[in-house]
């Protein structure tokens, strides 16, 4: 199975694509985790992705697309994969249409903005090993320390209000067009994305088996 996960930040596409890839087998292929990669490799197109990445800017599309191409043609994705962070835009979703990759379902998780302020400001990150915590749905043992390594947790700069607000505008404009695009081709499955985490993936579970 070849699917997509739609969804703003803080929506839970991450967590929903972990428990879907353990029960269909197949990998999750997160575009942030591919440049890093490549970065980390110093491959032609991730030495070219670095210059922008250093740069704070949007690493361009072309780049983008070629580094997902190379991914999906690697031996784990022959029997299906789960994209996560890719598509961000009309253009990437037809770069990936004229690849000639047919995509099964495209699982959208609606939440709505002032539920995703409020899961994403009370996100916490362990200065020394990365660890994720909440204050309310996954707090750490002692306030502001980490149960793994006892470093500090801290609220990172994503996760500031007035980012998240900014980084939910440019979901709305860059990404959400994507929902009508992938409704024309009768692909989209609209999921309803509050509740617990157990409760959210029986929905997506369900959605993926009709």
């Amino acid at each position: 199975m070849k699917l997509i996960f739609l969804g703003a930040p803080g929506a839970g596409k991450g967590t929903q694509a972990e428990i879907v890839c353990d029960h269909l087998g197949i990998p999750t292929i997160s575009t942030g985790n591919c440049l890093r990669e490549a970065v980390k490799n110093g491959t032609e197109l991730g030495i070219r992705a670095k210059s922008y990445m250093d740069d704070g800017h949007l690493v361009p599309d072309e780049i983008v697309i070629s580094i997902i191409r190379d991914r999906l043609q690697q031996e784990d994705c022959r029997k299906g994969f789960i994209l996560d962070g890719f598509p961000r835009t009309v253009p990437q979703a037809e770069a990936l249409d004229s690849m000639g990759i047919m995509i099964d379902k495209v699982i959208d998780l609606e939440v709505a903005d002032t539920e995703i302020e409020k899961r994403l400001s009370g996100r916490r990150v362990c200065e020394g090993c990365g660890a994720s915590y909440h204050i309310e749905n996954k707090p750490s043992q002692k306030p502001g320390v980490c149960d793994k390594c006892g470093a500090s947790l801290v609220v990172r700069k994503d996760d500031q209000p007035e980012t998240i607000r900014e980084r939910l505008s440019v979901y709305h404009k860059q990404t959400e067009p994507l929902k009508q695009y992938y409704t024309k081709s009768g692909k989209l499955i609209a999921v309803e994305g509050r509740g617990s985490v157990d409760e959210i993936a029986a929905r997506t579970l369900k959605a993926l088996e009709e």
